[in-house]
């Protein structure tokens, strides 16, 4: 990383204008929302096709303060991505990846297509030395108004033992550099707690954390995920993709009922205007657009992927977890932290 990165020196986030369902309009919002911010040290541009970004940015009043990348194709989010990535090399995504790559910006954030940004990142920006795969993963909230660090989230479907000790000590890297964890306390997602339980791979994985020198507290099981118990749970990405999406499902429906029940009958009303400063608090902490923002760890450069379905408040989440990246200088602790276990 250069010297951008650190505290107190220009950070310079670019953002893909043709990521994600909203895009370009709920990008632009975020960005309205990102430039207001009392934060001088911050510098944002937006990747895309000028002609139709320009005049987007122009009336929303931030046309002089957001830079304009210019890339003239777009990747569809039902784009395979062996196509993406072999026949849209001037994508948004294509463009934004280089420009992190070549130092031009220090980070890079897309709602795009999860596969195609996986898969062009990595080839672009290469993997950090002793990292096979990169991993996406994500805040999720626990009891108290914590939460739990979460990953892998579906970027690596099939993971050996060595793979998820890998996505551990990202993740440690992760919580202590970005969120101020000293010594995170990792969990291994199991069907159990017992050593006995659970696949070859997870068992192997489980020997290797205990010998990591990592604070690794042993297996966990999916209600861990939303305790106190826990720092960061680690899993291969079919698991928590899954994980994540019931999660996200689960939320939805109890913030439904939660609305159709006080809305039942004027009893309930009457209760609902006396308890909505405590409602409103249980609503942002189970609304996933307050989680939103997946570091994409693992890469020689920082890149956070935004939920596809992002309003401008989530996408601007996002933006603020690559801002929390850079200032932390992340690549250059999990390159320190990889160095130190190669050479023990």
């Amino acid at each position: 990383m250069s010297s951008n990165s650190q505290e107190g020196h220009t950070i310079r986030i670019l953002v893909d204008g043709h990521g994600g369902d909203g895009a370009p309009g709920i990008v632009i919002d975020a960005l309205v929302q990102a430039v207001n911010k009392p934060d001088s040290g911050l510098v944002f541009g937006i990747v895309g096709q000028p002609d139709l970004l320009l005049p987007l940015l122009r009336d929303a009043a931030v046309a002089e303060q957001v830079e304009i990348v210019e890339a003239t194709d777009v990747i569809g989010m039902c784009e395979a991505p062996i196509v993406a990535l072999r026949r849209k090399k001037n994508s948004s995504i294509h463009v934004g990846a280089r420009a992190v790559r070549d130092g031009q910006w220090d980070a890079f954030v897309s709602a795009g297509n999860t596969g195609a940004l996986m898969a062009i990142s990595k080839l672009i920006l290469k993997t950090i030395p002793g990292i096979d795969r990169p991993a996406l993963a994500s805040m999720v909230p626990a009891v108290g108004g914590g939460s739990t660090f979460f990953l892998d989230i579906g970027a690596n479907v099939d993971c050996t033992s060595e793979h998820l000790l890998q996505f551990a000590v990202m993740g440690s890297c992760y919580m202590q550099a970005a969120e101020g964890v000293e010594s995170p306390r990792i969990g291994l997602l199991n069907i159990g707690s017992e050593d006995i339980k659970g696949t070859d791979v997870v068992k192997v994985a489980a020997t290797k954390l205990r010998e990591s020198g990592l604070n690794f507290i042993g297996n966990v099981e999916g209600t861990d995920l939303f305790g106190d118990s826990v720092d960061m749970v680690v899993c291969d990405g079919f698991v928590g993709n899954v994980s994540l999406k019931t999660m996200e499902g689960v939320a939805k429906l109890i913030l439904h009922q939660l609305k159709s029940e006080l809305t039942s009958s004027i009893v309930a009303k009457t209760g609902a205007v006396l308890a909505s400063g405590a409602l409103h608090r249980v609503k942002d902490a189970l609304h996933p657009s307050e989680h939103n923002g997946a570091p994409l760890l693992g890469l020689n450069g920082i890149v956070v992927k935004s939920h596809g379905s992002a309003d401008s408040h989530a996408y601007l989440s996002a933006i603020d977890v690559a801002v929390r990246e850079v200032r932390a200088d992340l690549i250059d602790n999990i390159v320190k932290t990889m160095n130190g276990m190669a050479e023990a």
